[in-house]
């Protein structure tokens, strides 16, 4: 006899909703990085626009040159500002999928001591059938032995 767990369905169902969430997680991990990139990248600039800054002011430079490096500066500023934004809003993604995940493997873990129970409770019975099946036979043979003997 086959063990047939009866939610198999479901145990497979919170199987690939973990799955699901390990990928969103991933993707949640990738974007992440890619913002946290991007930050670095911007701060880089300023860094080398600030030198630029500082070595155009020991020369003598236009003034109209000047303001459009301090122009490009703000910019910079600005655009540092939104990326620090979206670092943070991709920080609380990947806290919260990763909530989610945490989530999901309970939930697959549940149904997987319920499988395993069911299995264990299976292999019993089914041991206890056997034994019954191997009593019986037992029992018939001692009785065909007996009835032998007595004739």
């Amino acid at each position: 006899m086959k063990f047939q767990y009866s939610f198999q369905q479901i145990v497979n169902l919170k199987n690939n909703e973990k799955t699901q969430a390990e990928w969103i997680l991933s993707e949640a991990i990738v974007r992440l990085h890619s913002e946290e990139n991007g930050l670095t990248e911007l701060d880089r600039q300023k860094t080398e626009l600030s030198e630029q800054i500082s070595k155009a002011s020991a020369d003598s430079i236009i003034i109209s040159e000047m303001l459009l490096l301090q122009n490009y500066m703000n910019h910079l500023d600005q655009e540092i500002i939104k990326k620090n934004r979206e670092v943070q809003i991709a920080q609380r993604l990947v806290v919260k999928e990763q909530a989610h995940l945490s989530e999901k493997m309970i939930d697959e873990k549940v149904w997987m001591k319920a499988r395993e129970k069911a299995y264990v409770q299976f292999q019993a019975l089914s041991g206890k059938k056997e034994q019954e099946a191997l009593d019986e036979m037992t029992t018939n043979r001692f009785k065909r032995l007996s009835e032998a003997s007595s004739s």
